[in-house]
């Protein structure tokens, strides 16, 4: 997966995200199904965000950008626990 790979489906999720939000105020989607699927979306762009940071990561240390890895939803969503 290439940076633009990664910058593609960043911007897939980001416009998911959108297009969810418009039907959920067009009253197209209930609530508690428009909060799961955000939820969804929001730890899929963590991941693509975090892969991103590791492959730049790489390059500014020399590496290759190539040998990094998506991690686990629970590694993403922990940092901060």
């Amino acid at each position: 997966m290439t940076e633009q790979d990664v910058l593609a489906r960043i911007k897939q999720l980001v416009d998911a995200e959108h297009e969810l939000r418009a039907k959920a105020a067009a009253h197209e989607v209930d609530p508690v199904t428009e909060r799961k699927q955000l939820a969804e979306l929001e730890v899929l762009l963590d991941q693509c965000w975090d892969l991103l940071r590791h492959r730049r990561a790489r390059i500014d240390a020399g590496g290759s950008p190539d040998d990094a890895q998506i991690n686990t939803v629970g590694q993403v969503e922990g940092y901060l626990q």
